[in-house]
């Protein structure tokens, strides 16, 4: 009896489990597919290019910037254009080397600033583009671009972004860089990373005019500076750890039209080399997507449970007992797995990743499982949401502003 009970409950997982992955598979906005890019616009636009400021941010990334801010400086964009990076703070010679980097470009002009440490209720990040947008407004620009650091940009990115800002009328137009993929760890961990940022903010949903979806990548973040100041961005999300879903948010709560996809031509140059380093990245904001509640990390172990890990183990199960029941589990249980690892293949075809990894997505869901419980164990040490020496705490514990 107490046998058969054992069954019938596998048997249940793994059906449900199975209505999870096809109400994913059909019910939440195709997130799988990977054919959302940029949207074409007209070029030049109607009434000329307008003037552009660029916001990047950056912290202690001299190992890095010898191969992103190259690029922005090599932008062939036909209206006026100008490049801030702001210094925060580095201690290995970002400042310096951006200079040195700017007297050789040709191409739009390079200012370097250094607003000094935060204050109070400011991410280090947020306060660098604070700075740096003020000092954009001095050049009365209709658009900004705000990108990391580590991010490399085709010639003609701006160009392109702009053209498509234009085009749809968009406020914000944000592609996903695409994430460096060379070594074993990156390839089994960032393909999925993105699947599934891609699941809990589907890209169509985003784009949709009167949707609650927002979300942003805050690598490459177009942003018309008029929308911007309506939603007093960064002022509103100052002390955001994940601060690319509260930019998107916050435009797009004042009634913003704002677009995500995926880039073709903007590439992530940071390497994650080692689990290690790909862990601390996860690790230190995947408790604060949460918003550093124990019920919502409860929840999301047990749904990543039921939706990655029931469907090999149910199968397995099935399997080592067919009789009474056992069959009906791997049956459901397989073909959970099937339609997991077949929304999978589309992002592995975007990284350029061979398809037998598709199957080991439940592996990878696991370690992301992991992560997260570790987020949430570092936020309670006192460790949580750690970026390059700084540490912030969660936003109810910060001082109101006066």
């Amino acid at each position: 009896m107490g046998q058969t009970a054992g069954v019938t409950v596998i048997v249940w997982i793994a059906v449900g489990s199975l209505a999870a992955w096809l109400w994913l598979l059909l019910g939440q906005g195709f997130f799988w597919r990977t054919d959302v890019r940029l949207p074409p616009g007209e070029e030049p636009p109607p009434d000329g290019w307008p003037d552009v400021c660029v916001v990047v941010p950056a912290r202690d990334e001299a190992a890095v910037l010898g191969e992103s801010l190259p690029s922005l400086l090599a932008q062939d964009y036909p209206g006026r254009a100008e490049v801030f990076l702001i210094d925060d703070g580095s201690t290995d010679g970002t400042g310096e080397l951006a200079r040195a980097l700017g007297r050789r470009g040709a191409g739009p002009a390079l200012t370097v600033a250094s607003p000094g440490e935060p204050p109070a209720g400011w991410t280090g990040k947020l306060w660098a583009v604070r700075h740096g947008i003020a000092l954009a407004r001095a050049r009365d620009p209709e658009y900004l671009l705000l990108t990391d650091a580590d991010i490399a940009h085709a010639p003609d990115s701006l160009r392109r972004l702009v053209a498509a800002a234009r085009g749809g009328g968009f406020d914000v137009v944000s592609q996903m860089a695409r994430l460096r993929v060379r070594t074993p760890w990156e390839r089994l961990v960032v393909p999925a990373f993105v699947y599934f940022f891609a699941q809990l903010y589907p890209f169509r949903r985003i784009g949709r005019r009167g949707g609650r979806t927002a979300a942003a990548a805050g690598g490459c973040v177009l942003l018309r500076a008029e929308a911007a100041e309506r939603a007093r961005i960064p002022d509103a999300i100052r002390h955001a750890v994940i601060d690319d879903v509260a930019l998107a948010r916050a435009v797009k709560g004042g009634g913003g039209h704002i677009w995500l996809g995926l880039a073709d031509r903007v590439d992530s140059v940071r390497p994650y080399p080692r689990l290690g380093d790909l862990w601390r990245m996860v690790a230190r904001s995947a408790y604060a997507q949460l918003r550093h509640n124990p019920l919502l990390l409860a929840g999301t172990v047990a749904g990543l449970a039921l939706v990655y890990l029931a469907p090999p183990v149910t199968l397995a199960v099935g399997l080592a007992d067919p009789a009474a029941g056992g069959a009906a589990a791997a049956v459901a249980g397989g073909a959970a797995w099937l339609v997991m690892a077949a929304t999978y293949v589309p992002m592995l075809r975007y990284y350029r990743q061979p398809l037998w990894l598709a199957p080991l997505l439940p592996f990878t869901a696991f370690l992301y499982l992991l992560m997260t419980v570790d987020s949430a164990v570092l936020h309670y040490r006192g460790r949580g949401a750690a970026w390059k020496g700084r540490t912030y705490a969660r936003p109810d514990a910060l001082p109101e502003e006066g």
